[in-house]
């Protein structure tokens, strides 16, 4: 047994709210690592499209692999800000008749950079991600969090904006579950060791992952 195939677009039989986000997803400036998934409530899979705010520049959304992304969770993106340098935020070029002479060069509108989110990330129902954040590796986002800067990995932030309300583990801990990556682990072996990476025992998941006799 290796775990279900990541390249079915709906991997829960019965269940078509439950979507791999890389098999719905054709924009290719967005990137979804296997097996991340979103509770799509609709059964769309109208990610990119109704999900991806503004995306109207080269930023591009990156989310890794193992991901469970609640309902209704949308990452807004560089280009839904407005030039803040005159009197006025309203967009004028927008809408021509003349207006369009204030079309700010591509360098000027503000970008954030890419938004990118790690391994084993689990961000909540309604959260709102903004443009330029990274979130680490093993972060949980709570229902209904704006992201507006970095989120350390195993960080559990909540809140607008949103702010470390704990670390899931100890530092040491954490360089431990980083430098050991089970995300990074073949499909084999991840299904041999589900139990120790399902588990809070960082020896057992090390020694799983050092041991080639399984997976």
């Amino acid at each position: 047994m290796t775990g279900p195939d990541p390249k079915e677009a709906h991997p829960v039989p019965g269940h078509p709210r439950v979507v791999f986000l890389k098999n719905a997803v054709t924009d290719p400036r967005i990137v979804i690592g296997d097996y991340t998934y979103y509770d799509d409530a609709d059964g769309h899979g109208r990610f990119q499209q109704e999900n991806v705010l503004y995306h109207f520049g080269q930023d591009r959304l990156v989310i890794g692999r193992f991901c469970a992304i609640a309902h209704g969770a949308k990452f807004m993106m560089s280009g839904a800000n407005h030039l803040m340098g005159g009197f006025s935020t309203y967009p004028f070029f927008t809408f021509g008749g003349g207006w369009e002479r204030t079309f700010p060069a591509p360098d000027a509108l503000p970008n954030r950079g890419d938004t990118t989110v790690g391994h084993d990330v689990w961000i909540g129902y309604d959260a709102l991600i903004l443009p330029g954040a990274t979130i680490g590796h093993g972060a949980i986002i709570a229902t209904r969090a704006v992201v507006t800067r970095d989120v350390p990995p195993y960080a559990i932030v909540a809140g607008n904006p949103a702010r470390v309300v704990r670390m899931r583990y100890p530092d040491a801990t954490i360089a431990e579950l980083l430098d050991i990556a089970w995300w990074d682990w073949t499909a084999d072996r991840i299904t041999a060791n589900l139990e120790a990476i399902l588990g809070a025992d960082v020896t057992a998941l090390r020694e799983a992952g050092n041991d080639k006799h399984r997976g």
